[in-house]
């Protein structure tokens, strides 16, 4: 029945076809706010949104600076069927359609694509980067693995960077707000038609918005990061352009506000009061800096080669290099007490070679190539910790003890002495685990499309994939002394590194139609397979032998039909979609590993709609909403995780506002952005817990201020989370599975002043 509904709501739309069609160039639409006009090269050639066959969200750089978009977590709140939930730049999570992408252990397959410039980042740790400088963000929707590789399950996104471009241009931001919030970014643009480059970067500092009462540690949720890129451009003809870019992303943040409902003085109901994470006395030593916080490099190097060699004929190749190396040490019982402090040293490298032809005329369009990639990374865990402390706060060996009192003292330091008579006052107990990856595909992928009449397009396709994956295990899980036995609940492996080995094959096809109903409409129906790569899941089983645990690969099938396009002053899209899931895979925390389960089958129903109205030259407003009823199967067979909505899966979302931008002079305007989203309620983890969710948000975000000297100068204030909204950004985590859950507050109410030129 609710299927019924949505296409009826669907084709109902049609309606739209019998209005006048808005302007057919490109650039000149897009430029005017209409996303669907922007060009874009979801499909590997250039084609303006509207004509790819899929379900796609577009983000101009243009438009993200209107709403004043200047992180990776706050685009998915202007996109529908999208989260992006950044933990830490460590720990982003990539949500579409429900479906979430943000395991650490590099044994782990990713679910949503993330490709900058062409090349995948989607390995989690390396993920993130500053946003600045963006030509356009493309978030194509459902599987999409021809487009973009295996790991593009449900989804991809594309983050594509200015370019390098004939004649001389600059501009500098500078902002200063609450929190001692300082931001500054620009670019430099020099060239001709031959040689052009380009630098540009991104500086931001901010104050924690968490106080942190432990002596020597620094307030919490601070950020110092900065982003550098630097373009070139060659083009000796028309025929041939290479373009190189080379960016440098770090990060020196403070400590993640993990913070305990159970232990301590931290009030996490009224979420951003004094916490009191203390970290280990021997920090440095063992975890490998003495504060908690994020230290975190990532080197990427891109080179992209195109060159027009025949009538209709293009060859592309685009060559990829990424490094990163993050080591983050956090409170994981978000408390006084010496009892979970843990780091993650992440690091890894990725490398890429993809070699696509592709050839256009009037009747076909085909699109055939290559693709190598190789991924070796680590994720190396330690943990610190004091015996008598440890034991007390899990098993409460000594009642009425307790583990952390009301006034940040830890009663719980004491259970060293009396479990063993004063012989002992306090035992440092150290631990850790290692987990690696070292994973290849190569795969060989093409898609045709054939215009049997000039108003109907037929496109079909598929990547054949041939993978390895190699995992790798080790642990140091030494007795602790006096108690004779770890303190977690893993096993050693007696210092060996346990390796496995396994190779895959998979054949994923996609199949669009595609129907103009004039030349700014179109219908688009699609079916396609995605696949999420089998688990290598190793570890050390007792008697300190190896722990293989074969995961099946998750695969999905996809079904949407939609409409999108312009007619008279609206624009926009609407897509109704159906997934089917077999084996699907959940990320869980035992004993503080992240270790992957399948949960069986599982569904998906939804509708994503976005509009835009254009009222006059200098007035637009915008709309988009997203539904989706759908998680685990509730079955017998799929045991706890039955019924289960799905991790960071909101069943409503939406964001509403308006952009103004009306002139006061020949050479002045008055701009104004303000914005509201909404996200209904989301579990942060599976099996759900009410305990462990978020009930429904809504933010109100507002940019406005003064352009001058015909846009040269800019004048403008703003404003995110104006309500002061509370609400947590994530829940359970680590401490969770051992009984301490503990919960992140989100962002709170900022606001200042930024001033731009532009030259």
């Amino acid at each position: 029945m609710k299927f019924g509904v949505y296409a009826s709501s669907l084709l109902a739309c049609t309606a739209l076809a019998g209005s006048p069609a808005v302007a057919d160039e490109g650039d000149e639409a897009g430029a005017n706010g209409d996303a669907n006009q922007i060009v874009v090269t979801t499909q590997k050639v250039e084609q303006r949104a509207v004509d790819v066959p899929i379900t796609l969200s577009v983000q101009s750089g243009e438009r993200m600076r209107k709403l004043g978009v200047t992180d990776i977590g706050e685009l998915s709140n202007y996109v529908p069927g999208l989260n992006v939930q950044v933990q830490s730049a460590n720990n982003p999570g990539f949500v579409i359609r429900g479906i979430t992408s943000d395991s650490g252990s590099a044994q782990q397959g990713p679910r949503v694509t993330l490709y900058y410039n062409g090349v995948d980042i989607s390995r989690s740790r390396g993920a993130y980067q500053g946003v600045y400088d963006l030509d356009r963000v493309e978030v194509a929707k459902g599987p999409q693995a021809t487009l973009f590789g295996t790991a593009a399950t449900i989804g991809a996104i594309s983050f594509v960077s200015a370019k390098p471009e004939a004649g001389t241009s600059a501009a500098l931001t500078g902002a200063y707000g609450n929190l001692d919030a300082t931001r500054v970014e620009g670019f430099v643009n020099m060239g001709n038609e031959v040689f052009a480059a380009r630098i540009a970067g991104q500086w931001k500092k901010r104050d924690g918005y968490i106080e942190n009462l432990a002596p020597g540690q620094d307030d919490l949720y601070a950020q110092d990061q900065l982003g550098l890129r630097g373009s070139l451009r060659f083009a000796p003809t028309t025929d041939f352009t290479a373009d190189f870019v080379f960016t440098y992303d770090r990060q020196r943040n403070s400590g993640t506000p993990f913070l305990s409902r159970n232990l301590g003085s931290t009030a996490v109901e009224g979420l951003y009061d004094a916490a009191y994470l203390g970290g280990s006395p021997v920090s440095a030593q063992v975890l490998g800096a003495e504060k908690l916080g994020l230290d975190r490099d990532v080197y990427d190097a891109n080179l992209t080669l195109s060159w027009d060699f025949a009538e209709g004929w293009n060859f592309t190749t685009v060559n990829g290099y990424r490094d990163f190396d993050a080591l983050e040490v956090f409170d994981a019982d978000g408390s006084a007490a010496w009892y979970l402090e843990f780091a993650e040293r992440a690091k890894g490298w990725q490398a890429s070679h993809e070699g696509r032809f592709t050839y256009s005329d009037d009747q076909w369009r085909a699109s055939f190539g290559w693709n190598y990639f190789i991924e070796d990374s680590s994720q190396y865990v330690p943990l610190s910790s004091e015996l008598g402390t440890y034991l007390q706060c899990s098993a409460n060996l000594i009642p009425g003890l307790g583990c952390v009192a009301a006034d940040n003292t830890v009663p719980a330091s004491r259970a060293t002495a009396l479990l063993t008579g004063g012989a002992f006052t306090a035992v440092p107990y150290t631990s850790w685990y290692r987990n690696e990856g070292r994973n290849q595909t190569w795969s060989m992928f093409g898609d045709v499309t054939w215009k049997p009449v000039p108003e109907l397009e037929v496109t079909g396709g598929a990547r054949v994939l041939i993978e390895t994956r190699r995992s790798g295990y080790a642990a140091f899980q030494p007795n602790a002394p006096v108690y004779g036995r770890p303190l977690l609940p893993l096993f050693d492996t007696g210092g060996e590194t346990f390796r496995a080995r396994k190779s895959y094959a998979a054949v994923l096809p996609r199949v669009n139609l595609l129907y103009h109903l004039n030349p700014s409409l179109n219908l688009y129906a699609t079916i396609s397979e995605g696949r999420r790569s089998p688990v290598v899941q190793l570890s050390a089983a007792a008697g300190g032998v190896p722990d293989l645990d074969l995961i099946r690969s998750e695969t999905v099938w996809n079904y949407e039909v939609g409409i999108k396009g312009s007619a008279g002053m609206v624009s926009g899209s609407l897509g109704v979609y159906y997934n089917k899931y077999d084996d699907f895979q959940v990320s869980v925390v035992e004993n503080g590993q992240s270790v992957t389960r399948s949960a069986g089958s599982a569904s998906n129903l939804g509708v994503e709609a976005e509009l835009e109205a254009r009222f006059t030259s200098w007035l637009s407003a915008f709309g988009n909403v997203g539904f989706i009823s759908g998680g685990i199967d509730d079955k017998a067979e799929n045991g706890a995780y039955a019924g289960d909505q799905f991790r960071l899966q909101p069943k409503w979302q939406w964001a509403a506002g308006f952009n103004l931008n009306a002139p006061l002079s020949e050479t002045a305007s008055l701009f104004l952005s303000p914005s509201v989203t909404y996200r209904s309620k989301i579990y942060f983890e599976i099996p759900n817990s009410q305990n462990i969710s978020q009930d429904a948000v809504t933010l109100v975000n507002l940019r406005g201020g003064v352009a001058l000297m015909d846009g040269r100068l800019e004048v403008a204030g703003y404003a995110r989370n104006l309500t002061d909204r509370h609400y947590l950004l994530d829940a359970g985590n680590t401490g969770g599975s051992f009984g301490y859950p503990t919960f992140i507050p989100a962002e709170p109410r900022t606001y200042g002043i930024e001033l731009t030129a532009r030259y």
